[in-house]
């Protein structure tokens, strides 16, 4: 069985398997989402999320399909004219397209891939403010001094941050943001098929005002009939009931080993591989400022040895997540997640401490 460092979908967590067993023994896949067990089942993964994130008073979490269709809903319920995003990698371009392809004014800010946005001298005023935390496509995160900056700088923008591939790991000050979602299959180590989105009251009066304004808000996965379901523990539709069963048991998982834990050994993990990478002959870290490095995305650049570093961490168990796009044959990614031990990661660097191509 190799070990899967691709940043999603990634390595199951541990628990999972026997999570799942157990679910199918008991007949959580056939439940229905009206009866008392799913709700049940939603509370203690919406609970498990609340204190695992450490969020205030006020704000909510609503289930979807995949954090992608979260990029469509939340310009769908949030923006009636104009968003403000941040791109430097493909994902956080996707966002800003789907912006626009729903018929909004969507304006960037753009800088190359591998660089990111340290410090932002407003020029607009925005409805919404899309950040990418983590871009998966190239390693680059963006510090949270600057993700926290904006409520000062534009207090009646929405800030909305996509953390699709570094939650449970970033501690947000979540006073200062409005909105964040991720998906199941990175950090918390789960099958594909769920994306959480937070929001908070400011966003629910926004698309309840954009609605009585006579505004295409959506329909079954509308912000306001994703949270009357949810203040009954319920959604909308038959939802992804085996999923959400398990990511309260995973998350119930992680605060038991405990969030300090995990943190502390995400960036002990990052660091060796970082450290490994700076001293390799042949592969490099792809982000060369230190201040704006994954600790949850490793992308390394490593050229014409791609293909021959791959190969030797497959024939010793280890799966090295390829480039993204045109990047694919010239770089690696490795997720840094819960799922990923200090072992596993400490064999990952004595790998590649052996291979000179």
């Amino acid at each position: 069985m190799q070990i899967n460092f691709t940043p999603g979908p990634s390595q199951l967590y541990f628990t999972v398997e026997d999570h799942a067993r157990k679910a199918f023994r008991e007949g959580i896949p056939s439940l229905s989402h009206r009866s008392a067990a799913f709700e049940k089942i939603s509370k203690h993964a919406t609970d498990g999320l609340k204190e695992l994130l450490e969020l205030p008073e006020g704000y909510h979490i609503l289930f979807a399909g995949s954090a992608t269709e979260i990029w469509e809903r939340s310009i769908q319920n949030l923006v009636a004219e104009s968003s403000l995003h941040f791109v430097n990698g493909s994902f956080s371009k996707r966002y800003h397209e789907i912006a626009a392809q729903s018929g909004r004014q969507a304006h960037k800010i753009e800088v190359p891939a591998g660089q990111g946005f340290i410090s932002y001298s407003p020029t607009s005023t925005p409805e919404l403010i899309a950040l990418t935390h983590n871009e998966t496509s190239t390693g680059v995160s963006l510090p949270l001094d600057f993700i926290h900056s904006f409520r000062e700088q534009h207090p009646d923008a929405l800030i909305v941050v996509d953390a699709v591939s570094s939650l449970p790991y970033p501690k947000f000050d979540y006073t200062k943001i409005d909105s964040v979602f991720f998906s199941v299959q990175k950090g918390f180590g789960l099958p594909a098929g769920l994306g959480v989105w937070i929001v908070n009251e400011r966003c629910i009066a926004k698309a309840e005002q954009l609605q009585q304004r006579g505004v295409n808000i959506g329909t079954y996965h509308s912000l306001p009939t994703l949270i009357a379901n949810a203040k009954k523990n319920q959604t909308p539709e038959t939802p992804n009931v085996l999923g959400i069963y398990l990511l309260g048991r995973v998350v119930s998982d992680f605060l038991k080993r405990g969030m300090h834990t995990i943190c502390k050994e995400t960036e002990y993990k990052a660091a060796i591989l970082y450290h490994a990478l700076q001293n390799h002959p042949a592969a490099k870290p792809f982000v060369a400022d230190p201040e704006l490095r994954s600790q949850t995305v490793i992308v390394a650049q490593a050229g014409d040895a791609t293909e021959t570093i791959a190969k030797f961490l497959a024939e010793h168990g280890l799966q090295a997540g390829d480039g993204y796009g045109d990047k694919k044959k010239s770089q690696l990614r490795f997720a840094n997640f819960p799922t990923h031990s200090k072992e596993t990661y400490e064999l990952l660097v004595d790998l590649l401490e052996k291979i000179n191509p």
